[in-house]
Formats: C-alpha cells, structure tokens, sequence
C-alpha cells in the first residue's frame, strides 16, 4: 500500500470530514442544549453524562471559535451568536427527524408512493382511488408529484409516466391511451355558438398544451387546408390547459381519459369525435432494481384492472 493509499480504518473522523464539516457529535449536543434549555435534560436525552455534553460544547465553541452560551447565574442561556447558529440549524435538524419519522412509519404502515402528473391524478388516479382504499384498508397511500420533463429517477414505489414508454432502468406498460380530442366549456358554447366544422374552429381562440404544432396537426388529419394561426395562450401542462378551458379562454385538445370527469358532468363539451394521437400515454412504471413489495403489488394489479390491460410490466 503506497502513501495516498489508506484502508476505511485508517481514516479518523477528522481526516474524512469535508472542509467546513462541523464536529456533528458536538453541534447535536448543543441543539439538545439549546432545544430543552439545559444541560442536564440534553444529557438525559442523549445518554450521555453532563459533563460530557458540556464537553461537546467546548469542542464546538472551540471549532467556531466564538461563544455559544453564557452564564447568567446559575443558569447557562445562549449567547447571540448561540441564537442564530440554533435558529440556522434547527430546520437541519427538523429535516432528519422528519425523514427518520416517515421512513417508520413506511415500515408500520405499510406505505406505498406512487407519482404522477397532476391532471391524471385529478381526472383519473384519485376519482377511482376510494375503490382501492375500500378493498385495501391496510395499505396507506401516498401521491406524490412526477415531472415528466425529469424522468430520470424518483424515490417513489412506482410511477404513472406520459410519454413512449421508453425510461431507462424502469420497467413499464401502458396503462391508459393519450389521444386528444378537442373540448371547450359548456359556457364558451353558449357565448360563441355551436360548432359544427372543424373549419369553424379555426374562428375559435385556441389554447395550447406545452406546444403549438398539435392543433396544426388536428386541422390537417381533418383535411382542412388553411392552417391555424399560431396564436392564443399556450399552457405548461394540462392541469393549466384545463383551467383555462374551464375559465372559458377557448377551445384545446386535451387527453379524454384525464377530462372525462368534467364531460360526464356537462361541465366540458367534446367538441368532436375526432381524436388525434401524437405518440405519447400512460404508463405504469417500476424500478427494474428494486423488489416491489406486497401492497405495491396490490396497488398495481389494481391499477392494472381498472384501466383494463393486461397483467405483466414489460
């Protein structure tokens, strides 16, 4: 072994600390300190001796080379500069007692993540949750976001993705079609008048989901000539696109599975039968490293059933 080579237990704590690491021993004994308001309570709490949180304290104070506390009596409280260093660290320290809480609560609960874009949550995902809790009371759920623009990776257990379902290092199959159809409001109908061509939509504001070339795409599949003008507010995703629908700003092309609550309602009108594909759904994914567990099988042979497609991810 030459000079610049060292075995794990060779390397103290001091010469595998990064740069500007604090003595974490010492700054966790002083938060208890600053915390409950006392020594004794701090060593009561860590296990520890008085004298040996007191000593972790020097050891900060030395490594900061400035007063944490001060006596006022006989009683130690903290000195200004011991307010804002607690003040600085406690989220730190809140931050892990959190994630140490939900990591327990994952094992007790049985707790299965599943991510997804929030139109598919809203239009599909949790109308139809309350089946799934009923059948599985046991299983606890938690929704969190998913990005589609980011699919690199997330810590979720699985995850509903929009795209072709190509996601490298994860397992998928389609769950649901993402064909478009174009829709608009019940109000924006009374206020403009029924629509009975497509030729007649091109006299319509139109609103844009992510990008402008669909619509353009829409008019020629219907063998309309005079393409759209490339004007009218253009959304980030279709949680936005369906607001502005709902708000009367215009007509969009929106995916008929996510909207289908608020056309069974009347609240939207599909304005025609005419969908567009524009090689993009959604798919139920899984890490291929990772084992699923018992309730994320459940949760995924649910979901597998519900959207009626067969079992087994690709």
């Amino acid at each position: 072994m030459n000079k610049t080579e060292q075995s794990p237990g060779q390397l103290g704590f001091a010469e595998s600390r990064l740069a500007n690491d604090p003595p974490l021993r010492a700054v966790r004994a002083f938060e208890a300190i600053a915390r409950l308001g006392s020594v004794t309570l701090a060593a009561q709490e860590l296990q520890i001796s008085p004298s040996a949180v007191s000593h972790q304290l020097k050891v900060l104070e030395e490594y900061l080379q400035l007063p944490l506390t001060e006596r006022q009596g006989r009683r130690l409280i903290l000195s200004p500069q011991g307010r804002d260093y607690y003040r600085s660290i406690r989220a730190a320290f809140n931050v892990l007692r959190q994630a140490t809480e939900h990591l327990v609560e994952q094992v007790q609960t049985r707790q299965v993540t599943i991510s997804l874009i929030p139109l598919f949550g809203m239009g599909w995902f949790i109308p139809r949750l309350p089946g799934f809790m009923r059948a599985n009371p046991q299983t606890e759920i938690n929704v969190v976001y998913a990005n589609h623009r980011n699919y690199l990776s997330d810590a979720s257990d699985m995850s509903i993705r929009f795209g072709n379902g190509q996601w490298a290092g994860y397992q998928s199959e389609k769950l649901i079609s993402g064909q478009m159809v174009p829709v608009c409001s019940r109000a924006f109908l009374r206020l403009h008048g029924h629509i009975d061509t497509p030729e007649q939509l091109l006299q319509m504001p139109l609103l844009h989901d992510e990008e402008r070339v669909t619509w353009q795409q829409w008019f020629i599949q219907q063998g309309v000539k005079r393409p759209p003008r490339r004007s009218g507010p253009m959304f980030e995703d279709g949680l936005l696109t369906l607001a502005g629908v709902q708000a009367g700003l215009g007509c969009a092309l929106m995916r008929e599975p996510l909207i289908a609550p608020y056309l069974e309602s009347g609240e939207l009108v599909k304005i025609f039968d005419l969908p567009i594909d524009d090689g993009r759904d959604y798919y139920l994914c899984a890490r291929q490293d990772g084992e699923m567990t018992q309730d994320g099988k459940l949760l995924q042979g649910w979901l597998r059933r519900v959207a009626g497609v067969s079992d087994g991810l690709n």
